[in-house]
């Protein structure tokens, strides 16, 4: 019996090597891996210049304490800033703690102007924000936050409803909470034209606009972050999964005026920011910022939602739908999605189940079109099968 918590329905599946866009056994079998550790190896496994950029790092210093001075996070910090929206960034070491950073950072903003019962935050369903009491209470799912006590502060709306946003917004709220492309929820892309209303009416109310691009940011969808395409910017952004390619690391970001309010002592972390950290985080950024990097991420996604329509021409009685943007895919399927993982992890291919009985498709950014054909091509047999298998039962 294992010594672990059981709270993960793990496969039996163990790798010992990555190289680019697939993972090895240890018997050398080979897959092909379009699930990235859920978005995170936006380079592939064994990047070279990730790679020499942290076995230099770990002969120098890994861990200080934000008491000192961090040079390599100063300059990461920078990077991001001349590269977004924003003017201040805090470092974390996942998703949820970005989060955790910019949910406080909205209340403390309001806090600061006096405002102190603007503590509630407008969320969305079918979103998913992190594990930490604060990010669940956030998403509000039933399945995640079952068993964990009372999450009072937050109001939980269906989504693509304008005037359902303006109706919740009373003299408590102080910020809308979205992920512009939602992953765990059933990758669900929101439109330009929503986000912008967002933006406004969050403007219009004198309330702060978060996005969560944790999963859809740093470069998924064929910009750097997915709030780019409807040309707007949010007041504060939670940063993760990626910005590490696989070390554990996360971001807050934020404008000077939101910002301004977390003094000395309104927040820490241990961790967040060390040298390490945010050696890896600059050698990850130079691949990302790299020229044609996020065309050719555009270029792949087109590719890839081409090659999932055809799936749709095929079989419509089992891909009903084709859901995301860029290299965030997801297609809605009749047969039971997680059984449909299983089956295609024994053809050597790796994908995730989300909600909505939607499957997954997360390739790392660096993928070529012949792997994504290869990868589709992999679903459609699959889905012959299981057809095949149906129309025998049926017999």
């Amino acid at each position: 019996m294992s010594a672990l918590y059981g709270t993960y329905a793990r496969s039996e599946l163990a790798f010992e090597q990555g190289e680019g866009v697939r993972l090895f056994t240890a018997d050398g079998t080979s897959y092909l891996d379009f699930s990235s550790g859920i978005a995170v190896n936006a380079l592939g496994h064994g990047d070279p210049h990730v790679v020499t950029t942290l076995k230099a790092a770990a002969d120098k210093v890994w861990h200080t304490s934000n008491i000192f001075q961090i040079p390599e996070q100063e300059r990461l910090a920078q990077r991001l800033v001349d590269a977004t929206f924003a003017d201040k960034v805090f470092f974390t070491n996942s998703g949820a703690e970005a989060l955790e950073c910019a949910i406080k950072t909205a209340r403390r903003y309001f806090w600061d102007k006096g405002e102190k019962d603007r503590v509630e935050i407008i969320g969305f369903a079918g979103s998913f924000h992190g594990r930490t009491i604060a990010t669940l209470a956030a998403a509000g799912n039933p399945a995640y936050t079952e068993g964990f006590g009372p999450m009072p502060g937050y109001k939980h709306l269906t989504p693509g409803d304008l005037a359902l946003v303006e109706a919740a917004i009373d003299n408590k709220t102080a910020a809308i909470l979205i992920e512009p492309v939602q992953g765990e929820g059933g990758v669900t892309a929101f439109s330009d034209a929503y986000l912008q209303g967002l933006r406004r009416i969050a403007d219009q109310h004198g309330i702060l606009l978060i996005f969560d691009e944790v999963q859809c940011g740093y470069g998924r969808t064929g910009r750097f972050f997915a709030h780019e395409w409807a040309g707007i910017a949010p007041d504060i952004m939670a940063v993760a999964k990626a910005i590490g390619n696989g070390f554990p690391m996360g971001a807050c970001l934020a404008t000077e005026e939101v910002a301004r309010c977390m003094v000395p002592g309104t927040h820490g972390s241990t961790y967040g920011g060390n040298p390490l950290a945010c050696a890896i985080g600059n050698a990850v950024l130079d691949r990302v910022l790299e020229p044609g990097f996020f065309q050719h991420v555009e270029a792949m996604g087109q590719v890839l939602a081409y090659e999932l329509q055809q799936l749709i021409q095929k079989y419509p009685h089992l891909v009903t739908e084709v859901r995301g943007k860029g290299l965030i895919a997801g297609i809605k399927v009749t047969p039971p999605v997680r059984e449909l993982v299983q089956r295609l992890r024994d053809h050597k291919l790796l994908t995730v189940a989300a909600g909505d009985n939607v499957l997954r498709l997360l390739p790392p950014l660096i993928v070529s079109e012949d792997d994504v054909r290869e990868a589709v091509g992999i679903v459609a047999r699959v889905l012959a099968e299981w057809d095949a298998e149906a129309g025998q039962a049926g017999q």
